[in-house]
This record gives C-alpha cells, structure tokens and sequence, in this order.
C-alpha cells in the first residue's frame, strides 16, 4: 500500500471526544499526549497529513493545537465531508481516520481507512483498521505506526 496523504478527523479522533464547558462556552479540549510523536513519523516518510473538524465553536483550540503538531486543519461540516474528500487529488493514495457516523459515509472512497476503539458502529464496521486505543488516548499514534507498517509490507 502507497499512501501519500493520511486525514484526521480531530474530535473523537485526537481527543477523547469530550468538551469541557463552562457558563461562558466551551473552554477545553483533552488531546491525546503522543500523537504528535506519530504525526511527526507520518511526515518524516514523506504522507502530507492534515485535519478536518466540524466544530465550529472550538475550532480556534483546535487549530492551536493542529498549529503546535505541525500540520494543516480545515474546518469541514459533517454536511461538506463528501465534497471536500471529492475536492481531493487522489483518494487512491488517501487514508483518513475519523470515529463517528458522517466519517464512516467516507471511508468507501478512500484507500485505507482507521477508526479509533470507541467509534461508533458505523464507523467500526467500515474501517480497514481499527485502532486497539480509544481517541484521545494514543488512537492516532497507534494508527500512524499502523500506516508506516502496511507501507512497508
């Protein structure tokens, strides 16, 4: 297998999938504490590795923290995942890594596709790979040493 992009989702994915909110909104996000050290794997072979999120309201904490890996993230609706993934060069040679009901309607189109333990069923059941960790929890690290493993096979 050749891959030459991987896409994550971010909530759910890189994080447990929890927001934290206060009486003033959402504040917080929990990130998993070695993913950075798998993205880092992926580009160092070579993959362009980006994130998509749909949430609107944190999207400025997960930038910051997509800005502190070192990689690219979009804001894209659960609604706009279809386009944006047709919008792509070559999904021949694309793996994205999502958990939840609108990521699973994705996961057909592309090369290879990762889902974390916790996803939900849909996305369980129509990944190529599933991740023994949670999101959040070293799902993408794992996943990212899962890559690099079937590119050498």
């Amino acid at each position: 297998m050749k891959l030459t992009t991987v896409i994550f989702d971010v909530d759910g994915v890189f994080t447990n999938g929890q927001f934290l909110y206060d009486s003033e909104g959402k504040k917080y996000k929990v990130f998993g504490p070695h993913d950075s050290d798998g993205i880092k794997l992926l580009i160092s072979n070579g993959i362009y590795v980006a994130a998509i999120s749909a949430d609107q309201r944190g999207f400025l904490i997960t930038k910051k923290r997509m800005e502190d890996i070192g990689i690219d993230v979009k804001l894209v609706s659960e609604q706009a995942r279809a386009s944006y993934f047709e919008s792509l060069d070559d999904l021949s040679s694309t793996c994205f890594m999502g958990d939840g009901h609108y990521d699973a309607k994705i996961f057909p189109s592309v090369a290879y596709s990762i889902a974390p333990s916790n996803a939900v069923d849909a996305a369980l059941n129509a990944a190529s790979f599933v991740t023994k960790s949670n999101g959040g929890e070293g799902a993408v690290y794992e996943a990212c040493l899962h890559i690099l493993d079937q590119m050498e096979n």
